[in-house]
């Protein structure tokens, strides 16, 4: 059943999961905790899924782009690319293949010096802990750096994140996910990829397992909706429902 999703983190709002796809979801999987989880393996991305850092970084984006010299932006813009695909973005911007290596390690440094600017979510710190506790194989692949991530998470909930794979490139994100799946051992079917952008469903598809999108990040539901994922969260509550098989 399609639920419409709004942007935000609306209380009691539905998940959304599209007719033909994700047929694995929902069904027992074996385990190590032996506990009958619908995925055994999640793979969040960090920036706009666990930490509410979209904002911070629309605020240094044209800072970025003077010292690169690639296509600032208007607040009007910024607006207008949330509706926009990842590639879309990139070519509206005008940034070139080349420059993105150096404008991912520049970004990662300013992240690094203003961590306490970009906070969890607040109904972050919960979702990690409950599927931690469940039994559930947490991993995290993201753009940014392990070390700004672990910082961000603190000590407590890093330690609940059983695999990292950081500084991935911008589109470079599957082969991260596959490595990480064959570093537990999970089969793609076991495994859920939770992302804020369509170069997360985009990853999720070319790694062949399943794909969770959330509204509470950088991209409008729309443009997430296009892409075909296999869930559509707009509460973060939600996601322990479907992974822990409670729907």
């Amino acid at each position: 059943m399609i639920h419409p999703a709004t942007r935000g983190l609306a209380p009691g709002a539905a998940i959304v999961q599209k007719p033909g796809l994700g047929e694995g979801a929902g069904r027992a999987l074996s385990s190590p905790g032996g506990n009958g989880l619908a995925y055994r393996l999640v793979i969040f991305d960090f920036d706009g899924t666990l930490a509410d850092s979209a904002d911070w970084f629309i605020s240094m984006a044209n800072e970025v782009a003077r010292r690169f010299r690639f296509r600032q932006i208007s607040d009007d813009e910024v607006a207008m690319l949330r509706g926009r695909s990842s590639r879309e973005v990139v070519a509206y911007m005008r940034v070139p293949a080349w420059k993105m290596p150096f404008i991912a390690r520049h970004t990662r440094r300013l992240v690094a010096e203003n961590t306490s600017e970009i906070p969890l979510f607040p109904e972050s710190p919960t979702l990690i802990r409950t599927l931690h506790e469940a039994g559930v194989a947490l991993a995290l692949v993201s753009s940014n750096s392990e070390a700004n991530v672990r910082k961000i998470l603190g000590p407590e909930l890093a330690a609940c994140i059983d695999h990292y794979a950081c500084g991935a490139s911008m589109f470079g994100k599957s082969p991260q996910f596959r490595k990480v799946i064959r570093r537990t051992g999970a089969r793609p079917p076991e495994v859920l990829s939770i992302g804020d952008e369509t170069r997360d469903i985009e990853a999720a598809h070319r790694a062949g397992i399943d794909s969770g999108a959330v509204t509470w990040g950088y991209a409008r539901p729309e443009i997430l909706e296009a892409h075909r994922p296999t869930f559509l969260f707009s509460s973060m509550q939600d996601i322990p429902r479907v992974i822990l098989g409670q729907r």
